[in-house]
């Protein structure tokens, strides 16, 4: 097990939404107070949702603010590995240790031990042994305690024990604040706020795939020396996620479509101004949103700058 932990996988790093809340709140708590607030405390959510982030956010506070107090992280794999290595050199001892002599204990994706006789054995035994000490233990899985065929009912209980804590996908305002989050810590400049919002309209699936298009537009800036515009940003979805550019438009991705064809902004679409140049696209781009999206000539007018339903009805 490791006593290491990536700087950047903070509790200040990561962004809370109403799907997050209480799995952000209860890892801060087991980090400020181990074996008292929840244990275990078991964090379920398909992949990509930040599970790992608090794992190692919860390392990070222990190792800074602990007094002492030890901590490891471990996948499920990777202790079936070293169990199996410690069986085959015969070194039991040692690695009971390693796992047992942690204050806290963090395991990554238990999933991994279904259908493992003798590691999951081992694990129980490990589980105990802690648990009965006092010790914290944090586990996270992709699917409920209960959903894990394969794993042991008596060990699937013991999971069950403490706090089961479900991460949902993000929705979409924090899918914009993750987004922001991301491109302050790397230093990225997004003067156009609607490439970010367009970003966390058509990636919706978990953080990693939002993370990652943000990180293939950025990529094609930075080696074609193209600003981060809308109209790159679609470029590079409409290949990134195929799928998803196929499904029913919204407001925001006609605007960026109809902007780019017709060399304007977006932000000249919803401004004030009358000029030809954008008072055409204008019309065509409030023309396609009433009749692919079905929205109400009022709502379509306040997402071109707050105009009335009267100027939405002439375009």
């Amino acid at each position: 097990p490791s006593a290491s932990f990536n700087p950047r996988y903070a509790f200040e790093q990561f962004i809370i939404g109403e799907g997050n809340r209480l799995a952000h709140a209860a890892a801060l708590a087991v980090a400020e107070l181990p074996g008292q607030a929840y244990n275990p405390l078991f964090l379920h959510a398909p992949p990509g949702l930040g599970k790992t982030h608090l794992l190692h956010a919860i390392g990070n506070y222990v190792l800074a603010f602990g007094g002492g107090t030890t901590v490891r992280y471990t996948t499920a794999e990777d202790f079936t590995n070293h169990f199996l290595g410690a069986l085959s050199t015969r070194s039991l001892e040692p690695f009971k240790r390693a796992y047992r002599d942690a204050d806290v204990l963090l395991i990554d994706d238990v999933q991994f031990l279904a259908s493992k006789a003798r590691t999951e054995e081992e694990f129980f035994h490990t589980f105990n042994a802690l648990y009965e000490t006092g010790r914290q233990l944090v586990l996270t899985c992709d699917r409920l305690p209960r959903s894990l065929v394969g794993i042991e009912t008596r060990l699937r209980e013991r999971f069950e024990a403490g706090l089961v804590a479900e991460m949902a996908p993000p929705d979409l305002s924090t899918r914009i604040a993750i987004l922001r989050k991301r491109a302050a810590l790397d230093g990225i400049t997004v003067s156009d706020p609607q490439v970010l919002e367009l970003i966390a309209d058509r990636v919706a699936t978990n953080i990693r795939s939002l993370e990652g298009a943000l990180i293939r537009i950025v990529a094609h800036h930075s080696l074609t020396q193209r600003p981060i515009s809308l109209e790159l940003a679609t470029e590079v979805l409409d290949v990134l996620s195929p799928v998803a550019a196929a499904d029913a438009p919204t407001i925001a991705r006609i605007q960026a479509l109809v902007a780019a064809h017709y060399s304007v902004s977006t932000a000249e679409l919803i401004s004030a101004g009358r000029t030809a140049r954008v008072n055409w696209p204008r019309h065509v781009a409030m023309h396609l949103a009433r009749e692919l999206t079905g929205a109400p000539l009022q709502a379509i007018g306040e997402a071109f700058g707050g105009r009335n339903h009267g100027t939405v009805l002439h375009a």
